[in-house]
């Protein structure tokens, strides 16, 4: 069994067992920490997801220690300037242990619950829109018929001002 949880602005996909490292929370080594804001919950085949949370879950897990992440290092620099800046930064953070994922009721989600959250009402409506089949039309911009040289004849009557050939 798995479950998505989210804690200091991130996802952490997590199972029973897993030790992860998320963004500092508050407590001492041993203490339990409570997770109720959980995305999603699977179990094999079987997936519950929330709109946006599933209702009634949770996730348990043991503060194992309070740490802080590896060391980056920010340097900024403009060339051509001598203009140079190098900082380094360690994040805080805590390592947890998870002990246990409790779906709603201390059950795993069941078959009905699963699926009563994959429903969607339009989708058992049918299509929105019906298809209607195309309408044979005729071509929008009609063709001129084309001399030897390749190129249209003009049908256009002689404009105002212009002198036909006498024809």
């Amino acid at each position: 069994m798995f479950a998505v949880i989210r804690t200091g602005g991130k996802q952490y996909k997590v199972a029973q067992d897993d030790i992860i490292a998320v963004e500092k929370l508050a407590g001492e080594p041993g203490d339990v920490v409570e997770f109720d804001e959980v995305l999603l919950i699977g179990d094999g085949g079987e997936v519950a997801t929330g709109t946006p949370l599933v209702a009634g879950a949770a996730v348990s897990a043991t503060l194992v220690e309070q740490s802080r992440a590896a060391k980056i290092i920010v340097f900024k620099k403009r060339r051509r300037h001598n203009y140079r800046r190098k900082n380094g930064h360690r994040q805080y953070q805590t390592v947890l242990r998870i002990d246990a994922i409790r779906a709603a009721a201390g059950l795993p989600p069941t078959a009905e619950q699963i699926s009563a959250a994959e429903s969607w009402p339009a989708a058992q409506e049918g299509p929105a829109v019906e298809a209607e089949p195309a309408i044979d039309q005729q071509p929008a911009v009609e063709q001129e018929p084309v001399t030897e040289a390749g190129m249209p004849t003009p049908d256009l009557p002689p404009q105002e001002g212009e002198f036909s050939n006498g024809s």
